[in-house]
């Protein structure tokens, strides 16, 4: 006589023994939502680290333009003292002259040399 053992499955997020399809991995919609969240987790934390930076840089580099200003030169310093980081940026434009532009949004920064910058905003609108 052969005896045949079926394996009983459990929800992958909290174990409880599945009732239903074989294929079935999680007991209700809230245990697949939460095995996801848990697996992204890290990746959500990193990049909403990230974008809080991004945020923060541009409210300070808007933080000296008047609103009818298109470029103000500041002391980096003064931009480090207000938390400013200058490895975070969204993206980078180059002028004819070779300039280059590390943008934060609407936001751009030139570096003119060890001690001073010069901050503008773009012209440029987005959709």
């Amino acid at each position: 006589m052969q005896t045949t053992f079926i394996q009983s499955k459990n929800c992958l997020s909290c174990t409880k023994q599945l009732r239903g399809r074989t294929d079935k991995k999680f007991c209700n919609d809230y245990c697949r939502n939460s095995y996801n969240n848990q697996l992204k987790a890290p990746v959500n934390n990193l990049i909403r680290n990230i974008n809080h930076v991004l945020a923060k840089n541009r409210r300070i580099l808007e933080s000296f333009l008047a609103e009818d200003e298109e470029m103000i030169k500041v002391k980096k310093e003064k931009l480090m003292e207000r938390g400013y980081l200058s490895k975070y940026a969204t993206h980078i434009y180059i002028n004819k002259k070779g300039s280059i532009y590390y943008y934060c949004y609407d936001y751009g920064v030139l570096s003119l040399d060890e001690s001073s910058c010069v901050i503008v905003k773009s012209k440029e609108e987005w959709s």
